[in-house]
């Protein structure tokens, strides 16, 4: 993803918003590194990063930000407990192997998750499964199924679960579709299940 195509991602904005001053954050899957640089320049927060590709991690380190590289599934066992305030994985959760798991370890790692994820129950993606008999392609999944990296899809009400499931307080969500602002939900609403495109979340342990 270049610049100006994340630059146009409507959970950034949100994210922004959702994180207070000066707090130390790790992005984990930061791509390019433009959230942690948002962060940063507007929020004045501690960021570091984790990301798999070498080229972004290169990409992070010339624009001067703390990036390593690292793999979700396997690397966070490496950083210690409560040593952020906030854990960060943006679009990414789906396409991990073992997502239970790297949920569980953000909490453990943060005081605080925030997790964006693709809503596989959005109204398009029923729709094109119900008229096409294909799986979907949209904005929040752009891809053909043969050439994803999304690996474990889910929806709102599947990710609500896991969250009851491992003790999890969703604290503020938020849904994202195209074109519009982010906009406060209730994730538990069976409507918004079908209206979110893509959704937002803020974490904490219960």
């Amino acid at each position: 993803m270049s610049p100006a195509e994340a630059a146009r991602r409507e959970d950034f904005r949100a994210i922004l918003g959702m994180v207070r001053p000066g707090a130390r954050v790790l992005d984990i899957g930061c791509g390019e590194g433009l959230l942690l640089e948002m962060l940063a320049r507007e929020n004045g927060v501690v960021g570091r990063g984790l990301e798999l590709s070498p080229a972004n991690v290169s990409l992070c380190l010339a624009r001067g930000l703390a990036v390593v590289q690292g793999d979700a599934d396997h690397d966070l066992a490496d950083f210690p407990n409560q040593s952020f305030d906030y854990a960060v994985l943006t679009q990414t959760l789906q396409a991990v192997r073992r997502p239970r798991e790297v949920l569980a370890e953000l909490l453990r790692i943060g005081e605080r998750a925030i997790v964006s994820l693709p809503n596989f129950a959005h109204w398009k993606m029923r729709w094109e499964l119900l008229t096409c008999g294909r799986m979907p392609m949209t904005r929040a999944l752009p891809r053909a199924w043969w050439e994803t990296d999304n690996i474990h899809l889910c929806t709102l009400r599947d990710f609500t679960i896991l969250c009851d499931e491992l003790g999890l307080k969703i604290e503020s969500s938020m849904a994202l579709a195209e074109g519009q602002a982010a906009r406060p939900i209730d994730p538990q609403r069976a409507i918004e299940n079908w209206r979110a495109e893509s959704a937002l979340f803020l974490l904490s342990r219960k």
